[in-house]
């Protein structure tokens, strides 16, 4: 792995170097994981959860931070604001510094506002907030903070991405919008249509449902609507239970519209769609685990034989939780400490060489710049002198793995570079 960095001032240096004896023992670094280990959505937080857990794993018995082991302690946040915040009040208690999370930006949101007030009182006592899957783009514009990372491109840079690849077929005329009301949803609503207005005009959005979070149990009326409107198209940012339901009333209700998704290959839903899903449903990723090359495979297969397997799968999803935990690991081998502050002036700026390209840390807002894929759903493939896959029916070798057992899995369509995806921001970051 090839690490390079940005400058620092020599104050910066200097300040790290006087930390370092004291924080660079044998002490174990304990990073508090807040997301939903009950509820609605607690199946994607346990799934989360199991691969930091993992690359803790790796990352300690390859000593990548120079000294300190790491230690992922979880919270379970209900993927809430409240309840998240609670469990924060928790950490800090309990001497923990470093918080990660990622499901549901509402919840971001509030973890983001409580860590900058908790620091701003707390100096000798910081809390850095690596946040691995909350999108909304105001945490790197608007609301950006020194305290917060992000690992996973915002809602908007993938928007850009989706419409750009929606934008050069001409068969495509109108399109329908169902998110999640927060605001993720509103945030995904809103650039969808800012983004076709500026790049197709002529496409007509024919409707624009949000929809409460989490507690919707039947899709049925909101796919009739969809169904009556005859959009070419659907685009949704619905993650978790309401991705899986979402899709269920899909495919009952027959519906052969095809949805262009961000959490389409996420925990349950491809073996919700079945059939229903082939050719149909595309996602914009930063990974998935039939791109090619796919340096990341052998690494994905350890964690699915560990974790996979009937009646609960459990796959390998998060590219970006690798690359947040080795940058992570490495900002503390740099820093030569384990101060907050000390790791987030290594991360900022800091580039990377992960499997899919070279990404980079934005010094100026915090914001991973990395590649990202559209794929669509295709029958795995069966290669006839593998037993293990004689259930699949594919016929194209490029879809060598399916999701979660349902016999089918992703293929690419684009990859866009990491340079395509960033945009700029607004962020005016305050620094200590």
């Amino acid at each position: 792995m090839k690490f390079t960095f940005s400058r620092v001032s020599l104050a910066s240096l200097v300040a790290s170097a006087l930390i370092a004896p004291a924080a660079m023992g044998a002490e174990t670094v304990r990073i508090a994981y807040i997301d939903p280990l009950s509820g609605a959505f607690a199946n994607v937080g346990e799934n989360g959860l199991k691969q930091f857990q993992f690359l803790v794993e790796d990352i300690n018995k390859r000593n990548l931070t120079g000294g300190p082991k790491l230690e992922m302690v979880p919270f379970d946040g209900k993927g809430a604001p409240q309840p998240s915040l609670d469990v924060l009040k928790k950490v800090i208690d309990s001497g923990i510094r470093i918080i990660t999370q990622g499901n549901s930006s509402a919840v971001a949101g509030a973890l983001i506002d409580a860590v900058n007030k908790h620091n701003e009182r707390n100096p000798d006592k910081t809390i850095l907030y690596l946040n691995y899957a909350a999108v909304d783009p105001d945490f790197t514009n608007s609301k950006c903070s020194f305290w917060h990372f992000r690992f996973d491109a915002n809602s908007d840079m993938k928007m850009e991405a989706l419409t750009d690849y929606m934008a050069k077929n001409p068969k495509i005329k109108s399109v329908y919008l169902i998110n999640q009301n927060y605001s993720f949803g509103q945030a995904v609503s809103r650039a969808a249509k800012a983004d076709l207005a500026r790049k197709r005009p002529d496409i007509k959005i024919v409707g624009d449902d949000l929809h409460p979070i989490a507690q919707v149990k039947d899709f049925a009326p909101y796919v009739a609507k969809i169904k009556a409107s005859n959009a070419d198209v659907v685009i949704t940012g619905n993650w978790g239970n309401d991705i899986t339901l979402l899709m269920k009333a899909a495919k009952d209700a027959g519906l052969e519209t095809p949805f262009y998704t961000y959490y389409g290959g996420g925990l349950g839903a491809l073996p919700t769609m079945g059939d229903a899903g082939e050719g149909k449903v595309k996602q914009i990723t930063e990974w998935h685990m039939n791109i090619v090359p796919n340096k990341t495979e052998k690494f994905a297969n350890a964690f699915n034989k560990k974790y996979g397997g009937p009646p609960e799968y459990v796959t390998y999803y998060y590219l970006r939780v690798n690359n947040q935990m080795y940058m992570l690991a490495e900002a503390i081998k740099q820093a030569k400490s384990i101060d907050p502050k000390a790791i987030a002036l290594k991360l900022e700026g800091m580039k990377y060489q992960s499997d899919t390209g070279e990404v980079e840390m934005r010094a100026t807002d915090h914001q991973l710049i990395q590649p990202l894929y559209i794929s669509t759903v295709a029958k795995a493939y069966h290669d006839p002198k593998d037993p293990a896959t004689a259930k699949f029916k594919g016929k194209d070798k490029e879809v060598k793995y399916d999701v979660e057992g349902s016999g089918y899995g992703f293929k690419t369509d684009a990859r866009i570079e990491a340079y395509v995806t960033a945009q700029p921001t607004s962020c005016q970051m305050k620094r200590p």
